[in-house]
């Protein structure tokens, strides 16, 4: 067939000047896969432990290896929160933090019973009894609190991507439309910081693409296992059956743009509704009641009798429930404001 032999020999002579044409690097490059281009100043990041974390492995480390069984909700809870450090040495880690703590509120018992004692005038019974439940309790709450750390850590990182998609589909949905490849578009947005835990995800896409040497739809596959937010995994979901059912992405990723952008301006409704509402009970609340109750009080202690007890009741109204609710109005819009704030 000569017109497959002459197809052959073009893509051999093109293919040898191409070779001519390059640098020294380039060709250096070509004949080493996945070279990564670092700094001159980089150095590798290496996952070390803590001090306390050292010390509780070395301790407990062989105890909780032989007893503890393959604990799979924390091992993925450790892997979603992003947490890099092994099942065993974080529950080495909670247990020394339990004992820790078992034993500092035996100690302050020891030492602070005797003076509420003296000052409280409690029975020993009821000291016992106190600070008894107080060695139990203690412990059991640092151990809640430890055990939890990776699930809210999750969480935290889920909600930081879900107010985050809808902008990162915008820049996605961007490069889609210059006709860039996935694994390109996935590398420039781990180079955009602003766009949170987003950007770490995409890292570590891009680290098992060019460090790892893997193929880009199993790097997904492993970002799909890995990250804690659900909009996300059904976003990366798409991405592969998409690619591997012979769709074509640049329609998905626009479509997905337009659809997580709905979604932020029903939040962003529902937000608003939000606000609203808690400017009409700021108003009731802490504007008009505490107003009629300041009046109301000040005609009763004119009127009635037992000035003394009203006068009190006034005072605790004006210095502590005015100036509490006001606060608490302040931090519950700025934390709702924080959360939902891009």
């Amino acid at each position: 067939m000569p017109e497959v032999s002459d197809l052959f020999k073009r893509i051999d002579a093109t293919k040898k000047l191409y070779i001519r044409t390059q640098t020294p690097e380039e060709a250096k490059e070509r004949t080493i896969p996945h070279v990564i281009r670092l700094p001159s100043s980089a150095a590798p990041e290496y996952i070390k432990l803590t001090t306390f974390q050292k010390f509780a492995w070395r301790v407990l480390g062989k105890t909780v290896t032989s007893r503890m069984k393959t604990n799979t909700a924390l091992d993925e809870g450790l892997r979603k929160a992003h947490m890099r450090i092994r099942p065993e040495e974080y529950m080495a880690c909670i247990w020394m933090a339990t004992i820790l703590a078992a034993i500092g509120s035996v100690i302050a018992g020891i030492v602070v019973g005797p003076v509420l004692l003296e000052i409280l005038g409690l029975q020993l019974t009821a000291q016992v009894a106190i600070f008894g439940a107080i060695a139990v309790i203690i412990p059991i709450m640092v151990y809640a609190l430890m055990r939890s750390t990776p699930s809210s850590n999750a969480k935290k990182i889920a909600k930081d991507i879900d107010k985050r998609i809808s902008s990162t589909m915008s820049f996605i949905s961007a490069m889609a439309s210059a006709d860039v490849n996935v694994d390109v578009i996935f590398k420039e947005l781990a180079r955009q910081p602003i766009y949170g835990e987003m950007c770490k995800e995409a890292e570590w896409i891009t680290r098992d693409t060019e460090l790892l040497g893997v193929d880009i739809l199993t790097a997904i596959r492993r970002s799909i296992s890995r990250t804690p937010s659900k909009k996300l995994q059904d976003f990366l979901q798409g991405v592969i059956t998409t690619s591997t059912s012979g769709g074509q992405l640049k329609p998905y990723f626009l479509l997905k743009a337009e659809e997580y952008e709905k979604e932020a301006k029903l939040d962003l409704k529902a937000r608003m509704e939000t606000l609203g509402l808690m400017a009409e009970s700021f108003v009731v609340v802490v504007v008009a009641f505490p107003l009629f109750l300041v009046l109301i009080l000040a005609i009763m202690a004119i009127i009635g009798g037992s000035a003394g007890s009203t006068m009190m009741i006034l005072y605790m109204v004006v210095l502590l429930m005015i100036p509490l609710s006001q606060f608490g109005f302040i931090f519950i819009i700025w934390n709702s404001e924080k959360e939902s704030a891009v």
